[in-house]
């Protein structure tokens, strides 16, 4: 069986259940649902409150907050704007991408819900006399 498939000039509004993959050429409003992959193309459009899957592939448009299992991987022409929880986080020049990315494998990790301090400020490691 292969992917489900939305066709470009295809819209979908909806929450999307689907137990294989999915190739996103159109565009989607709603959640999405999948127990496989995730690519969504160049074409591809996607909004809604919530995306879950495996791995996704963006080349195109995504609006939601993502939950994977694996790795998202963001191409040199993808726009993301949400906040991300996954395996693994790989980026290529030229993606844009807003939001917050949790990567790792969250459970081992302790404290993972609050975001680290920084050390100091900066004139604590480089004094303004001598620079």
């Amino acid at each position: 069986m292969g992917p489900t498939y939305v066709a470009p000039n295809s819209e979908f509004q909806g929450t999307m259940h689907v137990e294989g993959d999915l190739l996103v050429d159109g565009i989607i409003h709603g959640t999405v649902e999948v127990r496989g992959d995730v690519v969504i193309s160049e074409t591809g459009l996607v909004e809604g409150s919530e995306l879950r899957a495996r791995n996704l592939v963006v080349h195109g448009v995504l609006k939601a907050k993502v939950l994977l299992d694996g790795t998202l991987t963001l191409s040199h022409t993808a726009r993301l704007e949400g906040d991300v929880s996954a395996s693994a986080f790989s980026v290529e020049t030229g993606a844009f991408y807003m939001g917050y990315i949790e990567t790792g494998d969250v459970k081992a990790l302790p404290g993972t819900r609050t975001r680290p301090e920084l050390m100091g400020a900066a004139e604590e490691y480089y004094p303004k006399e001598g620079y």
